[in-house]
């Protein structure tokens, strides 16, 4: 099939979309910004409403399209295939603190092995690189054949003098296999980046809003843009009160814990909360889902500023049934990891 143009109804755009593509990414190589976060079909981030032509969805419906999303004519553009010209609509992101997405070489300066198949990969750029991003924000490893693989960022912007990665070991996985096998430094790299819309949002000025708790819920490596924001919040001075929940399975998952009671132990107005799902014999924290145990030390979230990253089950949870307790949609920040 030739290349079919998309025309985004709300600012008259248009992308072209080679055989194959996604409209996500046909509309990135295009310049065009949209809000988007996964990239699997999990997080719905990339939602748009279809108003002329048709998409279809080669791997079967994504996860995160409801049927009654679906019915209601929304589409989840890292999925969907065009099958003719298009329009949609489709909000276009633009902040005033944008940053350049770049494609750059970069050296593995070393690996921190910090559980069971869990790693932090520490990325050296060149000196002359001025690599901005947003805490929150990741990156694509590029690799051979045209494959990538996403990675969080997370370091803060303030402290990256090397780009911190979580990385887990996939079995099979060429490139993360490659990781472990070996000592990987002094590897070179290509990345392209920052990307994603999930980014720290700063509160407005003022006392009231700076003063507003921020909630923060991680679910497996999925703290890896939730430390990359904590860090942000409490290492740049600020007044909020934190709140951070972290689920894993087993107290092994928890990979992060002696790092995050470190930050508490310095951090006063940091409350720190570890939940497991399947946990040992000997736990004596808390036990079941992470989002049942912040809804069960909340009865209302709505005063809050939430950002959640985990598996897709989990991101499902927390976009269910946080705004019963009141979480303003507006203020609720969230990412799929798989």
């Amino acid at each position: 099939m030739p290349a079919v143009r998309v025309s985004l109804g709300r600012s008259g755009r248009t992308f072209r979309v080679d055989a194959g593509a996604s409209l996500l990414d046909a509309a990135i190589a295009a310049g065009v910004r949209l809000a988007h976060g996964c990239r699997r079909g999990n997080c719905g981030a990339c939602r748009a409403r279809l108003l002329r032509g048709e998409v279809d969805y080669p791997d079967g419906p994504p996860l995160g399209l409801g049927p009654q999303d679906a019915a209601d004519g929304l589409i989840l553009m890292c999925r969907a295939r065009a099958s003719g010209d298009l329009e949609l609509d489709v909000d276009e992101v633009r902040h005033p603190d944008e940053v350049t997405v770049q494609r750059l070489p970069c050296r593995i300066a070393r690996i921190e092995h910090l559980g069971r198949d869990l790693a932090a990969l520490y990325l050296r750029l060149p000196p002359v690189a001025d690599f901005a991003f947003l805490p929150g924000q990741y990156l694509d490893v590029l690799l051979p054949q045209g494959r990538r693989r996403s990675f969080s960022i997370a370091c803060p912007p303030h402290d990256a003098r090397l780009i911190e990665l979580h990385v887990r070991r996939v079995a099979g996985g060429a490139f993360t296999e490659s990781l472990f096998a070996a000592d990987p430094t002094g590897r070179l790299l290509t990345i392209e980046g920052p990307r994603g819309s999930f980014r720290y949002h700063p509160p407005d000025v003022g006392p009231a809003p700076d003063a507003a708790p921020l909630l923060l819920v991680a679910g497996g490596t999925g703290y890896a843009p939730i430390q990359a924001i904590l860090r942000h919040v409490v290492e740049r001075g600020a007044r909020r009160e934190v709140r951070l929940y972290a689920g894993a399975r087993g107290a092994a998952d928890l990979y992060a814990d002696a790092r995050i009671r470190e930050i508490a132990r310095r951090t006063p107005q940091l409350r720190y909360v570890p939940v497991l799902s399947e946990p040992e014999a000997d736990w004596t924290g808390r036990r079941g889902f992470v989002h049942d145990a912040v809804l069960a030390d909340h009865a209302s979230l709505a005063e809050l500023d939430v950002y959640a990253c985990g598996p897709p089950a989990m991101i499902e949870a927390v976009r269910r049934t946080f705004p019963m307790r009141g979480v303003d949609p507006d203020r609720l920040y969230f990412e799929s990891f798989e």
